[in-house]
């Protein structure tokens, strides 16, 4: 996987990062970030394709949510701390309201 780019904090829009989080697979990785902290790339329990994870990934950095960095061949993902300030509450409100199977 390669590295993902990061817009700036300062051109981070709502609209962006609800639409990001409107998928559920989305949400999932989000969800398991919020609980653990950074992961590997490949380390989340979804029940989708490699590729599709990277794409569901992609989406999220775009969006601004996620961190991405690469450390030799392994690529890990966390939320952006920044996030919170610019947006403050919103990863756990969102979180809180998501279905009992994702917030878990």
């Amino acid at each position: 996987m390669r590295q993902h780019p990061q817009p700036p904090i300062s051109t981070i829009v709502l609209t962006d990062v609800l639409a990001a989080l409107s998928d559920p697979v989305r949400l999932d990785i989000v969800a398991a970030l919020k609980q653990d902290g950074e992961r590997g790339s490949t380390e989340f329990g979804c029940k989708v394709s490699s590729s599709t994870l990277s794409h569901h990934i992609r989406q999220l950095c775009e969006a601004g949510l996620l961190q991405h960095r690469k450390e030799g061949t392994r690529c890990f993902v966390s939320l952006r701390p920044e996030l919170e300030q610019k947006f403050p509450g919103l990863i756990d409100s969102v979180l809180r309201f998501a279905p009992k199977e994702i917030a878990a």
